[in-house]
């Protein structure tokens, strides 16, 4: 591959630079909601290049959301949502679209579109064209090729379906849909990935798989928040765990000690298994 066709070898997804997301004392609630209560209460966190940061918690505690606001969906309510230390909504549309565009998100509830999985992966490539501003005078066609770019081949290559790009989407089992959905964001040169329980109810083969990607993502620098009900899966993929209850992180740190020694009297019942919701 020459210099102008993509990422180096080194780290074939992730930007020149990486990127630091983090929420400090952020309070969200969705309109519409009585007096719009807040899901999000003061919570503060962030996702370091070339680590990964699980959260953990009940459901409706407002692990979703707070992925939400790193990928600047939307502004919080209260607090900042900062990227390299610089408040994301002070900045301009321009800038602020500039910045989502280096944020992956993949959702619990995959959607893939009709046809190949080729064209699925390439499709945020076409779409949000950050390929272009990465990849300079790169302008190989991607939907529609015989032969899926490298770029779209390797993010199909770390799910474990480098064989597979010709298929169906209608073909493919939940797991291997899953899969797809997160090759179809890393292929986009994400600095960041927030994944929301991409694992869940799926079988350990295609979990492993998953897991495996976002083994190989951290690798490579990319900065990989995971919300997951799974506190194995945490101890497994996690440099840093945060816990949540009732919209606020009441515990975060190296993994290990979040779950062996935590501080917060909350989390250590939570991460024993009692009932503390």
């Amino acid at each position: 591959m020459t210099a102008d066709t993509g990422p180096t070898d080194a780290r074939p997804y992730a930007g020149d630079s990486s990127i630091r997301v983090a929420a400090e004392a952020v309070s969200y609630g969705y309109a519409g909601s009585d007096d719009r209560e807040p899901v999000l209460r003061e919570a503060s966190l962030a996702a370091e290049p070339g680590e990964v940061v699980a959260l953990v918690g009940p459901s409706g505690t407002g692990k979703t959301t707070l992925l939400r606001l790193f990928a600047l969906f939307d502004p919080p309510d209260e607090g900042r949502v900062t990227i390299d230390d610089r408040d994301a909504w002070s900045l301009t549309a321009d800038e602020r679209l500039r910045r989502r565009r280096r944020i992956g998100f993949v959702f619990q509830d995959r959607s893939l579109f009709t046809g190949s999985v080729a064209h699925n992966v390439a499709y945020g490539l076409t779409v949000r064209r950050s390929w272009r501003e990465r990849a300079g005078r790169w302008a190989r066609t991607l939907v529609g090729s015989d032969d899926p770019p490298d770029r779209v081949h390797r993010a199909l290559e770390t799910v474990g379906m480098a064989g597979m790009a010709d298929r169906d989407t209608r073909s493919l089992s939940a797991g291997e849909a899953q899969r797809v959905a997160v090759a179809r964001s890393l292929a986009t040169d994400p600095d960041v990935l927030l994944l929301d329980e991409p694992t869940a109810n799926l079988d350990p083969r295609n979990t492993a798989a998953i897991e495996d990607a976002v083994t190989d993502a951290r690798d490579r620098g990319i900065g990989i928040a995971i919300a997951t009900h799974d506190m194995a899966q945490a101890r497994r993929v996690a440099d840093r765990s945060a816990v949540m209850l009732d919209g606020t992180v009441i515990e975060r740190g190296p993994t290990e000690r979040v779950f062996d020694d935590p501080n917060d009297e909350r989390a250590r019942a939570f991460v024993r298994g009692e009932l503390v919701y």
